[in-house]
Parts: C-alpha cells; sequence; structure tokens
C-alpha cells in the first residue's frame, strides 16, 4: 500500500473519530461498518467458529467504541484496534474452547482415526462446497493447537502479513522477538501439515474428500449450514497488504497460499445488534450525542 493512500485512510478514520467524538452518531456507526469485516475475519481464524467469532467481533467493537476517546493517532487507527483484539483475546478469561489448546498429537490422531468413506450425495449443496468446508474446518481447526498468542501472531504476521514493526507495536515486544515467536508459530504448523496432509505432501493419505463425510458423522462439518462459506466478499491474499519484508527465506510459501486462499467473509451484520448499545444512555453520554 502507497504511503499516499495510506495517509488518506489514515486521515478518513481520524476525521470519523472526531466527528463521532463530537456527537455524530453517522460517523460512529459509518467507522465501525468501515472496520467490521477485517475484525470479524481476523476473530474467524482465532476461534475457528463464526459463532464464536461474531461474539469477539461484538465484545471488540464495544470495546472500540467505549474506548475510543483514548485513541490518540500516535500509531493507525487499525493498530490501535488490533491491540484491543489482542488484550480482550489473551487476557480476558473465557470459558470458550477456543482458548483450549489442542495438542498436535491428539489432533494428528483424530485425523487418523477419521475413516476414508465415499461422500454421500444427498445434500442441498454441490458435493465440492461440502468438501471445502471440510478442508476450511480442518485447516482452521490446526491453528487450535497453536496457543492463542501463537494463534494471533500467526494471523498478524502471516495471514495478513502485517511487518514487524506493526506486528510488535501490537504485541507490545519487540520486532526480533515478533519474528522469533512468529517463526515457531509457523514452523509448529507446517511442520504438522507437511507430516498429515496431502494438501502440501502428496506422500500423506488424508484426502480432504475422503474425510469429509467422516467430519460430518462426527459434527464438525454442517452441510446445510457452510460456516466458511457465508457472505464471502473475496479471498484473505487479495486483501492483504503485503509486507515490507520477507521473515525468512524458509519455503513455507505453499503452506501460506493454501490459508491466504481461505474465505474473506462479510459477518452478519454486527451494527444492528449495537444499535441498542449505541442508543444506550452511557454512550450518548460519552459522545454527547443529542
Amino acid at each position: 500500500m502507497s504511503r499516499f493512500i495510506e495517509s488518506k485512510i489514515l486521515e478518513a478514520d481520524e476525521q470519523l473519530i472526531k466527528n463521532a467524538l463530537s456527537g455524530n452518531k453517522s460517523a460512529l456507526e459509518n467507522l465501525i461498518k468501515k472496520h467490521q469485516n477485517w475484525i470479524y475475519n481476523v476473530a474467524l481464524n482465532l476461534t475457528a467458529d463464526s459463532n464464536e467469532a461474531a461474539d469477539l467481533l461484538q465484545e471488540v467493537l464495544i470495546k472500540v467504541i467505549t474506548n475510543l476517546g483514548q485513541f490518540k493517532s500516535e500509531s493507525k487507527f487499525q493498530t490501535w484496534v488490533y491491540r484491543i483484539i489482542k488484550n480482550h483475546f489473551l487476557n480476558v478469561k473465557r470459558s470458550k474452547y477456543h482458548n483450549q489448546v489442542i495438542s498436535w498429537e491428539d489432533y494428528g490422531n483424530g485425523l487418523d482415526q477419521t475413516k476414508h468413506i465415499d461422500l454421500e450425495d444427498s445434500f442441498q449443496v454441490d458435493k465440492k462446497m461440502v468438501v471445502q468446508e471440510a478442508k476450511l474446518s480442518c485447516m482452521k481447526g490446526m491453528l487450535l493447537c497453536l496457543t492463542p498468542e501463537q494463534r494471533l501472531i500467526f494471523v498478524i504476521g502471516e495471514l495478513f502479513e502485517l511487518p514487524d514493526t506493526t506486528g510488535s507495536e501490537i504485541l507490545e515486544i519487540n520486532r526480533d522477538a515478533f519474528r522469533k515467536r512468529l517463526s515457531r508459530a509457523r514452523k509448529q504448523l507446517y511442520d504438522f501439515m507437511n507430516g498429515k496432509c496431502g494438501l502440501i505432501n502428496k506422500r500423506n493419505p488424508c484426502r480432504c474428500a475422503k474425510k469429509t463425510q467422516g467430519f460430518i458423522k462426527k459434527g464438525y462439518v454442517d452441510p446445510n449450514n457452510l460456516q466458511f462459506q457465508k457472505k464471502v466478499i473475496a479471498k484473505i491474499e487479495s486483501v492483504v497488504e503485503k509486507k515490507l519484508m520477507d521473515y525468512e527465506n524458509d519455503g513455507y510459501a505453499a503452506y501460506q497460499k493454501l490459508y491466504q486462499n481461505h474465505n474473506y467473509q462479510e459477518p452478519d451484520d454486527r451494527l444492528l445488534s449495537l444499535k441498542k448499545f449505541l442508543d444506550s444512555k452511557a454512550v450518548r453520554k460519552t459522545f454527547d450525542i443529542q
């Protein structure tokens, strides 16, 4: 992204924030609309579940709104929001399953124990879409084998390719530490894929089409509710702001491409469910909305 375009986006955010803090409710709603898609897609890859991602999106948006007056324009607004995501996702105690790390051994055993079965042809949607859902579900599920911090670093640095200058600012660590932690997360994930996944290593027997029926029986895939194929806008790779430099030349490009080829989706309109909150007395007082 050019400096000119980036500065224009920053100016637009700052103007919306200024207007929102001056009591312009429309500016506040437009700020939410502008940023909710990427927050949702970050959340979707952190949780591997569309309902959990929607909850995380709403929780983050509420924190953004209630803390908006604390944004000092010392960094990009998006970087500031990423820090809110980080603090909420890593520091708030949550009982939901996505904070429970799955061991690589258990995940691998689960794949091995899912028998190869021919996919039934009794769905309302195309079989190819059901197989694609199985692939997306499996790959996002692998991210749950990373610790929550590793997952966040992977999403920031590998999936959306933020430079280490930004990643280190979000995680509040130095650039070298960010690069090392990203490298460890990538190695763990990609070593596992190399040992198990037929998409990346043809010698592996695991094939998405053969595992799909087993995933359906276990409840991992619902052919009537394809959660990773709703409201698809684009592929992640098409919305990535390319990083300034490679972290290392380690031959992982094919693995990264598989993840960046995942769908970039719109959430259900969370703004509608935030209407009551935006109309609450506390928000109206904070933003001096008449």
